[in-house]
């Protein structure tokens, strides 16, 4: 993407740990402290419906038990995704992908969307998840939802089916051929642990013609540092702290 239109600040989950991440309450909270872009985890359900979670299990963040993805969604849809953090939010649902979109379509929210895929079904996510988003972000100026994950069979299955929305790898690690795994991809940005930057590697993805993006800064100096190696974006846990 030769114009980036995305925010320099990203919410992590919603409103990162203020809220039940991944739910559409942590999505108001993070909107209410100034953040205009929000990044959330999807998976699919058995039945295939794109829906928000970040585990492979539903035990942490739910009161659900067992696989997510091996569940129908008329099961995931009666779940509390929000008494395990507080009481304030007992009772809030599990969303869906279409009702998270359709929530930041009304209130002017950018989205950065991780395909989270149950083992066994990369490519198939990759591709519904893309579908979805292409039939849904319509008749609006936003800019359209980043598409990222560590699963490359999921983005490849993004691309497959809409080749244009755009896409970003995440990293754990600087293996061997991760700048042309992206470039392979044709992503417009690879979003690394914060850790793991270095000039370098910054001006490496930027003469590639990506972006460069860290996950997931909680700390004043980690993000002023990496604002000094020019890199393009910063998911946070402390909406409360850093001004979007």
């Amino acid at each position: 993407m030769k114009h980036w239109p995305y925010p320099f600040w990203i919410a992590h989950r919603g409103a990162g740990r203020l809220a039940p991440e991944n739910t559409l309450a942590a999505f108001r909270l993070g909107a209410a402290h100034g953040y205009r872009m929000i990044e959330c985890d999807v998976k699919l359900s058995a039945d295939g419906v794109p829906f928000l979670l970040h585990d492979s299990t539903l035990e942490r963040t739910s009161n659900g038990h067992g696989i997510a993805g091996e569940q129908p969604w008329s099961a995931l849809a009666q779940l509390d995704a929000g008494a395990w953090h507080s009481r304030g939010y007992a009772g809030e649902p599990l969303p869906t992908l279409e009702a998270v979109v359709r929530f930041c379509l009304a209130n002017r929210l950018l989205l950065d969307i991780e395909i989270k895929p149950t083992p066994g079904v990369e490519r198939r996510t990759g591709e519904i998840v893309a579908e979805q988003v292409a039939r849904l972000w319509t008749a609006t100026d936003l800019a359209p939802p980043l598409l990222t994950s560590f699963s490359t069979e999921s983005l490849e299955g993004a691309r497959a089916a809409q080749p244009g929305l755009p896409r970003g790898l995440l990293l754990d690690a600087l293996r061997e051929g991760w700048l042309a795994a992206a470039q392979g991809l044709d992503c417009a940005s690879i979003i690394c642990n914060y850790a793991l930057w270095n000039a370098d590697a910054v001006d490496r993805v930027h003469a590639a013609g990506m972006r460069a993006l860290s996950y997931t800064v909680n700390d004043e100096a980690v993000a002023s540092w990496l604002s000094g190696l020019g890199t393009d974006g910063i998911v946070t846990d402390r909406v409360d702290r850093f001004p979007a």
